[in-house]
């Protein structure tokens, strides 16, 4: 039986989401015992990112599939610049938030980076694995 991008988009979404669910448990825990709420706090906000920015990527891929193979990379790149741009203003006010404090700010990189790099890794497996239909579309 063959996979459609949608089902797989859904498995990605909810093995994503329960991957960063862990992550940001455990990263809470540390945080607690590294600088207290706020390092909870910055997990917490880590968390969060991680998985806006895993939400951003299946929608352009799902919104991409909808097109030739040229609207396709339009849309992957689109949602690309759009987190890229995201990922600077949050950071931006991230940078000046006064309940992140010096201690609870390598929770919230850590955070992210082990979100980033499990939810990567999760990706490719289940689009490794997925029996996706090839289809040739001319973008004539």
């Amino acid at each position: 039986m063959l996979d459609d991008v949608k089902s797989v988009m859904q498995r990605v979404l909810k093995l994503g989401a329960l991957l960063v669910l862990v992550i940001t448990l455990v990263g809470s825990g540390v945080g607690f015992l590294v600088a207290g709420n706020p390092g909870v706090l910055a997990a917490l906000a880590g968390g969060l990112l991680a998985l806006l920015f895993t939400g951003l990527t299946a929608l352009s891929v799902l919104i991409g599939s909808r097109f030739g193979l040229t609207g396709f990379m339009g849309a992957v790149l689109g949602g690309w610049v759009f987190k890229m741009v995201l990922f600077l203003v949050i950071f931006s006010l991230l940078s000046r938030a006064e309940w992140l404090t010096t201690q609870a700010r390598p929770i919230v990189f850590f955070t992210i980076v082990a979100a980033v790099l499990g939810t990567l890794i999760l990706d490719s497996l289940l689009i490794a694995k997925a029996r996706l239909t090839p289809v040739v579309q001319s973008d004539k």
